[in-house]
């Protein structure tokens, strides 16, 4: 098994007597991996730690090997996208990328086509001669995704990358976060309380809340099929109701489905049976999937 890009243990981190971090055991490997919280969770500052901005308080973050806080060169090998407006306005977004590839040691030659070739792949080739101050909110981010791909690191991480976009904006950004990390094989960390965000593009998760892990692991994990099945039916739902109940197997109404948690495989057969018995009409028969908000569920009973 290779060695994770992103270790901590027992990480931890306060401000005075505010805890933002709490003995913080988790793993980041290759791929898209989805930081999820709310906002004030502990990501940022969980990030920052990585990045060798901020020290821990007690316990260690390792990023490729390294000790970001002790070994400021391993920022060489990272990419960073800050989640607030950070960028300069009376620059070319072309100008700032060439700055930004050069302070990383690309001369100033390669320094150029690499800019292009990043604000290329973030869809603003023709618009970068323009001022970045005429740039809207989601033209803005997509300069800052490039700044964090200029130097062609191992890995990014990504601060809340689709704050402040609607939702088409919302969709292209992770398109492009997607592609990065198909096309280019870059490694990603991406931070965001939005769950439809990760779920659609990472895949694994590390789920904190109030400074504290309470899951982690592969997405599919979170969303898989379960043994609960929705059944809809134009008519006759006392019927089918009743030959289910025949069949030892309980259904009940939730938003107008029928909900029925299966024991066996075999009772799918049961369900079949009872559906054609009631002579009803089937609309739909599927099994559910788990939701990633059904962690926060979890934790809140």
């Amino acid at each position: 098994m290779s060695q994770p890009l992103i270790e901590a243990q027992s990480l931890t981190k306060r401000y005075g007597k505010t805890i933002a971090l709490h003995e913080v055991d988790m793993q980041v490997t290759n791929g898209i991996t989805g930081l999820l919280g709310p906002n004030g969770a502990g990501k940022s500052t969980a990030m920052k730690i990585c990045l060798g901005l901020l020290k821990p308080t007690a316990g260690e973050a390792t990023v490729l090997g390294e000790k970001p806080y002790e070994n400021i060169t391993i920022r060489t090998r990272l990419g960073y996208m800050p989640e607030h407006d950070c960028l300069p306005d009376f620059v070319t977004a072309s100008e700032f990328l060439s700055h930004m590839a050069q302070v990383s040691g690309i001369p100033p030659k390669h320094a150029r086509t690499r800019a292009a070739d990043m604000l290329r792949h973030v869809g603003l080739d023709e618009e970068r001669y323009r001022h970045i101050k005429e740039y809207s909110t989601g033209m803005k981010q997509r300069v800052k995704l490039a700044q964090a791909l200029v130097h062609d690191p191992i890995m990014v991480l990504l601060d809340e990358p689709t704050a402040g976009l609607d939702p088409a904006g919302r969709e292209e950004m992770l398109e492009l976060v997607r592609r990065t990390g198909r096309d280019f094989g870059i490694n990603i960390m991406l931070s965001s309380h939005l769950m439809g965000d990760v779920e659609s593009t990472c895949d694994r998760i590390i789920v904190i809340e109030g400074g504290a892990i309470i899951e982690q692991g592969a997405v599919a994990d979170f969303t898989q099929e379960s043994a609960t099945y929705h059944i809809d039916v134009d008519d006759r739902r006392e019927a089918v109701v009743a030959a289910l109940a025949q069949r030892g197997i309980e259904a009940t109404v939730n938003s107008g489905s029928l909900v029925v948690r299966l024991q066996a495989d075999e009772q799918l057969d049961h369900v079949r049976d009872a559906l054609a018995e009631s002579q009803a009409r089937v609309r739909r028969l599927a099994p559910a999937r788990g939701k990633l908000a059904d962690i926060f569920r979890r934790t809140a009973t």
